[in-house]
């Protein structure tokens, strides 16, 4: 079968791409491996009427929601390759299932990778996040501590002391804060650490402390840790998609990326800020995009 359109990703901008292509009688096939990058979050929020919503369920009520609208199908799928076609663009997944679509929706959002300290894992989701806006109002007023190796480490600590003034920045060795930077924030009563770090001490997912390699610590109930971002999929730049400087796919208003037939939604062309509700929204669009360019290959063709 030939699909209308073929979404490659099934976070919150391919979902929300679905909805709108499905209630516009579009045929669509959304493809998802099932390897979300907020799958360790307990709580996803600032998505009117589903703040807190957990990560799983907002899936299961996006996809009970796409069920009442028979043109869209859903498949839990990796895809391998893909390639142009003289209907548009042929698919392959890793289970050796082929599809042809017409246009392709590229959602597959962004690989996160943070600074290798040990026990990162046991508190990461739980008592250590990459976004203030995200999980900010959980630990406000508490102990805090941003380990950040980037450029952005001095934004990032102006806007943390927005939730809570008893802030450390620790930036693992790396010189990414000027001067004038750090005497910005030891006028706030931030203190910055620039040692490299051992690991994170606590238990049961809650953070306790900061254990530096010169074996001092530092007590902190929770924190920040600034992640370096990649696109997850390289199918952008196989299929000639421009990237901004930061890494994200160039897109127009709707979602049109400079490779014809190919748009791009959520995290995959907007890096930064990072949330459920503007990945669904550039969903959204990047649908708007994709129907208006159907419609207008009908009467183009009349």
């Amino acid at each position: 079968m030939r699909y209308d359109c073929a979404i490659l990703g099934g976070g919150p901008a391919g979902l929300n791409a679905a909805l709108l292509l499905g209630r516009a009688r579009r045929e669509v096939l959304l493809l998802d491996d099932g390897q979300p990058r907020n799958r360790v979050t307990r709580a996803s929020h600032g998505f009117l009427t589903r703040d807190g919503v957990q990560p799983a369920e907002f899936r299961r009520l996006a996809h009970e929601e796409l069920a009442r609208y028979p043109s869209v199908a859903a498949a839990r799928q990796k895809v391998i390759r893909v390639n142009r076609s003289p209907s548009g663009f042929s698919l392959q997944t890793a289970s050796g299932s082929q599809y042809e679509a017409g246009r392709i929706i590229l959602a597959t959002g962004l690989a996160e990778s943070f600074p290798d300290i040990e026990g990162f894992g046991d508190f990461y989701g739980s008592s250590l996040f990459n976004c203030p806006y995200c999980d900010g109002w959980e630990l406000r007023d508490k102990r805090l501590v941003l380990v950040s190796e980037s450029a952005g480490a001095f934004h990032t600590a102006k806007l943390l002391y927005n939730w809570s003034k008893d802030l450390i920045v620790c930036t693992n060795w790396q010189t990414n804060l000027s001067a004038e930077q750090q005497i910005a924030l030891h006028r706030r009563g931030i203190s910055v650490y620039t040692k490299p770090i051992a690991r994170y001490e606590g238990r049961d997912g809650q953070l306790e402390a900061i254990r530096f390699k010169d074996g001092t610590s530092i007590a902190r109930d929770g924190g920040f840790v600034t992640p370096r971002f990649a696109q997850k999929s390289d199918f952008g730049e196989q299929l000639g998609c421009e990237l901004n400087a930061f890494g994200a796919i160039v897109t127009d208003a709707f979602g049109r990326t400079s490779a014809r037939g190919v748009y791009a939604a959520g995290d995959s062309s907007v890096v930064s800020p990072s949330q459920l509700v503007i990945a669904a929204a550039e969903g959204s669009r990047a649908a708007m995009g994709v129907n208006a360019d159907l419609t207008e290959d009908v009467f183009r063709d009349a």
